[in-house]
Parts: structure tokens; C-alpha cells; sequence
């Protein structure tokens, strides 16, 4: 069932003051949903048992991996259970994931077509393509994954200047005039004294958590946090205790408790109280409540940790961030953490903050010491994206403007049509619910008929209950490639009977782009 916000639940800040620049829903969905969404996987579950037995007794061919018959002695690498679903549920509906490309990952691209000859087990690619599927599952934020000769120049130029690698750390032979170049536009668009930047997104969390805590320290985790911050906190050996999403009285609970408590059996203080949070939560499209974290954590004498992947780029007039978007001073945050892959169209990440954090990491972090410095051709890309976003490069795109358009014109019409969202109104990342698995499969393959490319995720990425599409909202996406989509998604909606809302909605839009000629030949409908 969905989550229902705190304020609507009596869980939200006791002040009743607004947490969030727009609006945030967590529609539950109707009790027979989440009966028929158990039912499912009961069922599919039965029947994994039998084709179990079917193979057991040689009635079925086994495709999966399994130990040879001199290893039957041997402690076994993972317990048999511990693959049921892989073998039996996923495997059966693997098409729909890890689909190959081979175009750029644009507001379209093309995808290559493949077949699979033992339901999913193997495939094999039929050498066509379908071309021209609107890209709705990228994080290409700002349309910054371009291939423009013009707007890529200077990347080439890089390119030319240095080679593509590095080969070497920071700290030897690899530290750039560039990459101190890049550290100080971060540190400048961020609003902050430093900043340290670092080849690989995922490791900027799970290598420098472990730098910044350690034994004897407590980490506030939100109980979203995504992978690479739960990877940190675990190699740090901090003691980690979870609050509730977005949840200011669980915050402070495990807060007050922490300060009266201490440590457990000494009862002595915790040498360090970090609150791990991120911006936009890329699961639920919701967004941290800030301004409250900020002021727990003052009131606690607690540190905090924000992961802006998902939001640096993508939320705020000027694209800061949610510090911007909740009008916040950025040093009230410890430790800002982004990544470059995302809105910027690159790769790694940056932690930002005061100098002495920022030195203290240089010496201090796996990653800063260890890992091989930035590409240069990617600082460059990073350099150029974010001067782009500053304005300092002459040009007055608006990509932050009309990604905010794009994400508030797409949300309304879902509403709309009666299909369930979760999220803020102000995330790109847009979660729609489709609850059962059966249907998870049905949508993602009609959708792709119609040149759609989404993805959809399901347990044991989401509760059970609550398999959803996820749309990522792009500002290279036109007014007509959002049209299209919106009325495929009704279509589809209609079929499969997925517009669970309970909330009043109107009828199917007749879109003006579907009378264009020019626009129905561009986006002719196909099937596989």
C-alpha cells in the first residue's frame, strides 16, 4: 500500500509549518489492489515450486547454473531459496531490463532488437533496432548527454590536450590544472569554502563515510537511503540505527534517545551524530524536508550528511539543489554530496563543505588517495555543463527552467488520467504505481510497442506491494515527445486497468499532436 506523507498522518513536525516547496503524494491504493498483488505472487510462487519439481525429476530442463557432482560435499556458495526467485519469477520476465541501445541515450534513442529462444535464459540479437523510442528512464536531467559538435568542442579539445586517462592518483602524478579548475567552480556554484572531486559517483559515499566516522560514532540513517550510502556506513564501523522516511518525529526520537543514552553498555557519549539523508529519494521522487533536519540537527549538536545526486542540477531557481530550493544557507549542511552523472552527463562525484573537511578528506579517503584521478575529457564535459548552468558561458538555455516546466506539465496530467504517483511536485523522478507483477511485465512491453522506453522496478527493489514505473523527466524533452507519451500511457492505462486513483479525474485527452501528420510520422506506432 502506498505511504501516506506525515503531515497527513499525524507524523509530520508538531510546528505545522510547510515542509515542502509543492506538494507531495503518497496516494494509498484501494484494498483489493494489495489483495490481488499478494495473490500474484502466491501464485507465481506455486508455480515456481512445481517447475522445481518438474526439474527434480527431469520433466524440465534446467538452465541455471548448479555445482558439479564431486562438489555435492562442499559447503554451498549460496542456499538453493536464495535463487528461487531469480530462476522462477525473474528469469521469466528478463526482457524487460538490460535492454541494449546503441545510440545515444538522448530524449530518444534506438534499441536493439532481441529475441530469446528458452524464455529468457539466452538471448539473441536479431541485428534490427527500434528506432526513435522516447527515452523516459535516464537521469539526463539537463540534456546534457549530448553529442552536438558544437556544444562538444572543447571536450575534443581536452581529448587532444591530455589524452583519455589519467593513469594515476591525485596525490602522484594525476592532479590536473583542470581538476583544481573543476573543484573551484563546484565550490563557487555550491556556495561553500572547498571542494574535493572524485572519479566514480557510487564511491563517493561508500568511501568517504568511512573517512568521516568510524567505531564509536552513531549514524542516523533514513531508512531510503540509496546503496552507496548504506555500503559507507556499514565499512565505516559506526553503530547505524534508522529513522522513518521523512520523519521528523522518528528523527528526533532516535535523536534524544542517542544524547540521553550514549553508547551501548558504557553509556558513554558518541563521538560523532551524523544524519544521513539525501535530497530526492530516486525510488519515491520525494524530497527531504531540510529545513527541519537542519534544525534537529542543531538542536542535537549532530553532523549532517546530504547526498544530492539525484537533486543537484535538477531542483532550485538556479539549480543548486534543495539548499536553494528551501531558500537554506549551505554551510548549515556538514558534509554536500553530488554526483556529476546525472545532470551533468558525466561521470564521478564531489564533496563540498568547509576547507578543513575538505583537506582532511584529500589525505584521508580511499578514494582521494587510491582511485585514479578524473578523465580528463569528462572534467571538461563537467566544466562545461556547469558553467552552462551558471550562465557563464554566455548562453541563457533555461534547461533548469524547463526541466521544472516539464516535471510539473507530466505530474498534472498523470493526476489527471487517475493513475497513482508518488513524489513532490517540484522531483523530476516520477514513480507511477502499478502494484501487481503481472501487470509490472504487461506495461513495460506495451509501452516498447509503442516506442516508449520505461523502466519499471519491483520487489525486492520496492516493497512488495508496490512495484512501480519510474519516469525521469528530462528538459531535452519537447512539449510533442511528452504529449505522445502522456497518450500512450492512457491507452495502456486503459488496457491494463492501472488508474487506481481514487481521486476524480478527466477523460482521455484528445492531444493535438495526433492530428499533426508530421508528428504521427515521427512517432508511428510499431511493435517488436
Amino acid at each position: 500500500m502506498g505511504r501516506i506523507n506525515g503531515r497527513a498522518n499525524g507524523t509530520g513536525p508538531p510546528s505545522g509549518k510547510r515542509l515542502f516547496q509543492g506538494q507531495e503524494s503518497f496516494e494509498q491504493a484501494p484494498m483489493y489492489v494489495a489483495v490481488m498483488t499478494y495473490l500474484g505472487f502466491g501464485l507465481v510462487t506455486l508455480f515456481g515450486y512445481f517447475r522445481d519439481f518438474l526439474r527434480a525429476v527431469g520433466l524440465e530442463k534446467c538452465h541455471i547454473a548448479k555445482e558439479r557432482d564431486e562438489q555435492k560435499d562442499f559447503v554451498p556458495l549460496y542456499q538453493d531459496f536464495e535463487n528461487f526467485y531469480t530462476r522462477n519469477l525473474y528469469m521469466r520476465v528478463r526482457d524487460n531490463w538490460n535492454r541494449p541501445i546503441c545510440s545515444l541515450p538522448g530524449p530518444v534513442f534506438d534499441v536493439m532488437e532481441r529475441v530469446s529462444p528458452d524464455y529468457n535464459w539466452t538471448f539473441r540479437l536479431t541485428g534490427k533496432t527500434i528506432p526513435n523510442v522516447i527515452n523516459m528512464g535516464s537521469y539526463n536531467y539537463l540534456g546534457f548527454a549530448e553529442n552536438n559538435v558544437d556544444f562538444l568542442k572543447t571536450v575534443a579539445e581536452r581529448v587532444q590536450q591530455y589524452g583519455l586517462g589519467v593513469c594515476s592518483t591525485r596525490q602522484e602524478m594525476g592532479n590536473l590544472g583542470i581538476h583544481q579548475e573543476l573543484e573551484e567552480l563546484v565550490a563557487e556554484f555550491l556556495g561553500v569554502e572547498s571542494a574535493m572531486v572524485l572519479g566514480m559517483g557510487f564511491a563517493t559515499n561508500s568511501t568517504n563515510i568511512p573517512a568521516l566516522v568510524g567505531k564509536g560514532c552513531l549514524i542516523l540513517s533514513d531508512e531510503l537511503n540509496h546503496t552507496s550510502l548504506i555500503l559507507g556506513a556499514r565499512l565505516s564501523g559506526a553503530t547505524i540505527r534508522v529513522f522513518k522516511h521523512n520523519n521528523m518525529q522518528s528523527l528526533e526520537r532516535v535523536l534524544r534517545d542517542a544524547v540521553c543514552s550514549g553508547q551501548p553498555h558504557t553509556h558513554r557519549p558518541w563521538k560523532k551524530i551524523m544524519i544521513m539523508v539525501e535530497g530526492i529519494y530516486s525510488m519515491e521522487g520525494s524530497v527531504v524536508c531540510l529545513p527541519d533536519i537542519v534544525a534537529l540537527k542543531k538542536k542535537y549538536k549532530a553532523y549532517l550528511y546530504l547526498d544530492e545526486a539525484h537533486s543537484i542540477g535538477a531542483v532550485g531557481p538556479t539549480g543548486r539543489g534543495v539548499t536553494e530550493l528551501f531558500g537554506l544557507d549551505p554551510s548549515d549542511v556538514d558534509v554536500l554530496m553530488g554526483t556529476f552523472t546525472k545532470s551533468f552527463g558525466a561521470a564521478g562525484g564531489y564533496i563540498a563543505g568547509k576547507k578543513e573537511l575538505v583537506d582532511y578528506l584529500r589525505s584521508h579517503s580511499h578514494s582521494a588517495v587510491y582511485a585514479s584521478a578524473m578523465s580528463p575529457p569528462v572534467t571538461e564535459q563537467i566544466l562545461r555543463a556547469m558553467r552552462c548552468i551558471m550562465g557563464l558561458d554566455g548562453t541563457t538555455i533555461g534547461k533548469v527552467h524547463r526541466l521544472a516546466e516539464n516535471t510539473r506539465y507530466f505530474r498534472s496530467r498523470l493526476q489527471e488520467m487517475g493513475f497513482i504517483i508518488y513524489g513532490n511536485d517540484d522531483s523530476p523522478v516520477i514513480p507511477l504505481l502499478l502494484y501487481m507483477p503481472g501487470k509490472v511485465v504487461a506495461f513495460s512491453r506495451a509501452m516498447l510497442r509503442r516506442k516508449v522506453g520505461v523502466v519499471v522496478v519491483g520487489f525486492p527493489a520496492t516493497p512488495i506491494t508496490e512495484a512501480r514505473a519510474r519516469f525521469c523527466l528530462s528538459a531535452a524533452h519537447t512539449k510533442e515527445m511528452l504529449d505522445k507519451v502522456l497518450f500512450d500511457l492512457n491507452e495502456v492505462g486503459d488496457e491494463l486497468c492501472l488508474k487506481f486513483s481514487q481521486r476524480k479525474y478527466t477523460s482521455r485527452p484528445k492531444e493535438q499532436h495526433h492530428n499533426n501528420n508530421d508528428l504521427n510520422k515521427d512517432f508511428k506506432q510499431d511493435s517488436l
